[in-house]
């Protein structure tokens, strides 16, 4: 014979987990961590290399503690700042070469250098600067010569990596600190500061030789 099952003594219905992305509260709160971040991007793309918490939040149309209750330190802030700005020029970074020969692959390098320094060069001046304040913005500068000199050699064939003058050189010619003396320091337009730095590059490569 079969025991009827009580239903109080059935397994409850399981709940579906919660997805907090759906929270009404988890928008809003996004919403507000994006204009403080879009106001920072906003203020050093102006030339505020340096604004204040209370500028930023200003800016961002949010009260002081709002920022502070999402970034509990201007450290935190400049970290998102640096990812928004990662997430801009990481696709021309990683697009694929089109020439095959190294001397052509190093000219497509040193476009597309020019072209992300030209974008991120307010930025690139804030972190130079708040760094010797900052262990994070340290060492993301540390960061970004690595990876500056990593995928320059990645182009370069061994006999010019040993060569430490004619390396060092190419590096310093297509280095985000030559660009900015060129437009920052001198005050040269993109056009002119392109053609000092192909003209530096290809010194180097004439030095070369076959």
């Amino acid at each position: 014979m079969t025991v009827p099952v009580s239903k109080s003594l059935k397994p409850p219905r399981a709940r579906r987990p919660i997805d907090p992305t759906s929270d009404g509260r988890y928008a809003r709160s996004r919403a507000t961590r994006d204009k403080i971040v879009t106001a920072l991007l906003d203020l050093v793309r102006e030339g505020d290399v340096s604004p204040s918490a209370a500028r930023v939040a200003e800016t961002a149309g949010v009260g002081l503690r709002t920022v502070f209750r999402h970034f509990d330190e201007m450290d935190t802030l400049y970290r998102a700042m640096a990812e928004a700005i990662e997430r801009q020029v990481m696709p021309l970074m990683l697009k694929p070469f089109t020439s095959e020969h190294w001397r052509d692959r190093l000219r497509e390098l040193t476009e597309r250098r020019i072209e992300i320094y030209e974008t991120i060069m307010p930025y690139r001046i804030s972190s130079s600067i708040k760094r010797f304040q900052s262990a994070f913005l340290m060492q993301g500068y540390q960061r970004q010569l690595e990876l500056e000199r990593t995928s320059l050699h990645a182009i370069l064939p061994q006999k010019v990596i040993d060569d430490d003058a004619t390396a060092s050189a190419i590096e310093v010619a297509t280095s985000f600190q030559c660009w900015r003396r060129l437009r920052h320091d001198q005050g040269l337009a993109i056009e002119p500061a392109r053609a000092a730095i192909f003209a530096l590059l290809e010194a180097m490569l004439a030095r070369i030789g076959d």
